[in-house]
């Protein structure tokens, strides 16, 4: 038998000083879209700001339910907007952010597993790589080039 290893490659700022102004301006407007959050349960606000390859940015933010497991992730309320409404326009790059009433991120917030295959699907679909830029709401920055990091044995249309 065989063993095989992979290893998860990403660059880690401290602050947003290290970051492309660019860059720090995606987050930002992550942790503004985080305010749209309709999370009055579990009190964890999440904001995505997707930035489309014409530049425009396009935010989504999580909705929450009394039933759970109908809720939406703030991820997949960003690929909806993009797909829906800009479907000729690649996204880039998404940056996602958290902050919760509870307790004060300090940690990169990534998104779970729905939604690495949800963005592993779009990356599919537009054919390129969508750079992920994750902050908590302070605290160091993972910039992760592409899902495939994080989803390394993804699920995929073509075993179908």
């Amino acid at each position: 038998m065989k063993i095989i290893k992979q290893d998860i490659v990403y660059k880690v700022a401290q602050s947003l000083d290290e970051l492309h102004p660019n860059d720090q301006e995606l987050i930002l407007q992550a942790k503004h879209f985080a305010n749209r959050s309709y999370s009055p349960y579990s009190k964890f606000k999440v904001g995505v700001a997707a930035k489309l390859k014409s530049g425009k940015i396009v935010g989504g933010a999580n909705q929450e339910n009394a039933s759970f497991p109908i809720s939406v992730c703030a991820e997949q309320t960003v690929l909806t907007n993009c797909v829906i409404n800009h479907p000729k326009d690649p996204i880039m790059q998404i940056a996602i952010t958290a902050k919760s009433a509870i307790q004060k991120i300090i940690a990169p917030v990534t998104p779970c597993g729905a939604c690495r295959q949800s963005i592993a699907e779009y990356e599919q679909r537009q054919t390129a790589p969508i750079q992920l830029i994750l902050q908590g709401e302070t605290g160091p920055i993972y910039i992760i080039d592409g899902v495939s990091h994080l989803l390394p044995l993804s699920f995929d249309g073509s075993v179908l």
